[in-house]
């Protein structure tokens, strides 16, 4: 058993050749995209060009299984090789599934990832590591739960033993019971399974079992310092930390999130009494601990719980909720922002209108979605956020940006009105999207190149008299207008009544473009006058854009036309 990188590996494709073997990878790894070149195969995300694209991934520290000859891959990341312990599983992939050569990341489970889509495509892996091959196993990959003390010191140790060297294994190493190694109850040489801190032994090969938890009680910003303190005070190695503990009042501390980062640590909290005492730390971890274990540095403000075996962060309290509001543009995959594809991808619970929350999909088994009314705005917000406070990872799905008469605001409004402490606690993003607005214009070309304004034509939520004054001192400040919810059943006559208005301010010849389902199938961009528009040419889902004085239109060779304004001031 080998340790495996927990992000889910990016398979890179070249073209439409790739594509089924690439699907027969992604069977295997379920959470993993088929990444494409952009204009040569249609996969789950669309790049442009190799090189950086595999660099950024890279570099971001994902898993790479590129379908394409190994000097490619070679040649694209090479710039970026340093530090081998660090570095990502890389697999180069033949097009037709024939060959599967693990590249780099020894220390974290290629060679295993190599196994498994050797597996998957019904081919042998071409694995050329000394010792795995002679071991059968990497002797310097633990598995999940444990970490290697010193690479630098197990290289040294692994050498010893392709040289003849034989060993002893001190402590419980399951993963090694079927392990090829030249054992010996006489060798000089033992691989040690302890979280206890190496002593300078070099005939040693430690491995730490990550079965320490720490709970800290008073925060400020020596939190990790205070740790590392305890831990030494023990005898305990950093790297046998599996969590830092706290009290769930304290989940919105920056001073907590910041130490358990500089660890290398989840961070868990529990909950305690509002009033704890000088044995916080204790109590956290009565709470917390669902394993036997032995208490250490039981005075406050740390203590330590040293388990028996490795303890998974996921057993121990709860995590830091959070939520993340995020826009899906205009309808279009590829205009939605990286970063909200990939919180969608991380949540647990989705949440918003029920056509939006269609339209981000398709969800993993294990996602809870959670689809309401478009009229239930402000009963979504307070939801997400009981979810996020439960320590879940919830995002809110809104259309276009979720700043733009969208979610955004809702969820902040929910927020503000709250007194309820665990809602304070959550994480908090919101993510910009592109906007229905911003799609139009950039069909269009740059109708909003200078001043311009963004109006909602519902008054659902605002008096009509409202819209009315902020209409008619738009048009006087001759600046370029985007109508959000222009028509709808129940109240067909706004615009009209919107554009009488403009009318008094802009001369009949003004440029409108209309974008109807921009972004979407069947989405058109039609370009009329001031003086043609009429309320029956614009429904819901349209958005309309009033030039100002200074909005042109022309075309090229008679085909394509533009609309821009000009950046120039008067």
């Amino acid at each position: 058993m080998a340790r495996i990188n927990a992000i889910a590996p990016a398979i890179v494709i070249l073209g439409t050749g790739a594509l089924d073997t690439a699907r027969r990878i992604q069977a295997r790894y379920p959470d993993a995209q088929v990444h494409g070149l952009a204009g040569r195969a249609e996969a789950d995300v669309a790049y442009s060009e190799l090189s950086a694209h595999l660099r950024d991934l890279y570099a971001r520290g994902t898993p790479l299984v590129a379908l394409c000859a190994a000097g490619i891959v070679i040649r694209c990341i090479a710039p970026l090789l340093s530090d081998k312990g660090a570095e990502p599983p890389v697999l180069a992939v033949a097009e037709d599934g024939s060959a599967v050569v693990p590249l780099l990341g020894g220390l974290a489970g290629v060679n295993t990832m190599a196994r498994e889509i050797a597996e998957a495509l019904k081919v042998a892996p071409a694995i050329t590591t000394s010792g795995e091959l002679r071991f059968g196993t990497c002797v310097l990959n633990p598995p999940d739960g444990y970490a290697l003390s010193s690479l630098a010191q197990g290289k040294r140790f692994v050498s010893d033993l392709l040289a003849g060297e034989s060993t002893r294994i001190e402590g419980a190493a399951p993963w090694l019971d079927d392990a090829q190694l030249p054992r010996s109850t006489a060798a000089r040489r033992a691989i040690r399974v302890t979280p206890e801190a190496w002593d300078g032994r070099v005939d040693e090969l430690l491995i730490h079992p990550r079965s320490v938890v720490a709970a800290v009680s008073t925060l400020d910003e020596r939190v990790a310092e205070r740790v590392r303190e305890a831990l030494d005070a023990n005898g305990i190695a950093a790297l046998s930390l599996a969590a830092l503990l706290a009290p769930i009042q304290r989940a919105g501390d920056e001073a907590l999130t910041e130490a358990a980062d500089t660890l290398g640590v989840p961070l868990r909290f529990v909950s305690t009494p509002a009033a704890a005492d000088a044995r916080e730390p204790l109590s956290l971890l009565e709470a917390a601990m669902r394993v036997p274990h032995d208490i250490r540095a039981g005075a406050s403000p740390v203590a330590l719980a040293l388990a028996r075996a490795p303890v998974d962060p996921a057993s121990i309290g709860q995590a830091r909720g959070r939520l993340t509001v995020i826009g899906l543009g205009p309808g279009d995959a590829h205009l939605m922002v990286p970063a909200a594809r990939s919180a969608l991808n991380a949540a647990t619970d989705i949440l918003g209108y029920e056509t939006y929350v269609t339209m981000a999909g398709p969800f993993r088994a294990d996602q809870r979605v959670h689809g309401t009314d478009n009229r239930e705005e402000m009963q979504r917000a307070r939801h997400a956020f009981e979810l996020a406070a439960m320590g879940r990872s919830v995002v809110m799905v809104s259309s276009g940006d979720p700043g733009v008469f969208a979610m955004a605001a809702a969820v902040l409004e929910a927020l503000h009105e709250s007194d309820n402490a665990r809602w304070a606690g959550v994480e908090l993003e919101i993510l910009p999207g592109v906007s229905a607005a911003m799609a139009t214009a950039a069909q269009a070309g740059a109708p909003l190149g200078h001043d311009f304004c963004m109006l909602s034509l519902s008054d659902n939520l605002k008096p009509w008299e409202v819209i009315e004054n902020r209409l008619r001192h738009a048009a006087q400040a001759d600046l370029v207008m985007a109508f959000y919810n222009p028509v709808s059943r129940a109240r067909p006559w706004q615009l009209d009544k919107a554009l009488d208005i403009i009318r008094e301010f802009r001369i009949p010849s003004t440029t409108v473009v209309l974008g109807r389902n921009v972004g979407r199938p069947g989405g058109q961009v039609i370009y009329t006058s001031l003086g043609e528009l009429r309320g029956e040419m614009v429904d819901m889902r349209t958005m309309v854009i009033i030039g100002s004085s200074h909005t042109r239109a022309f075309s090229v060779d008679g085909k394509t036309e533009w609309v821009y304004t000009p950046r120039w001031y008067r």
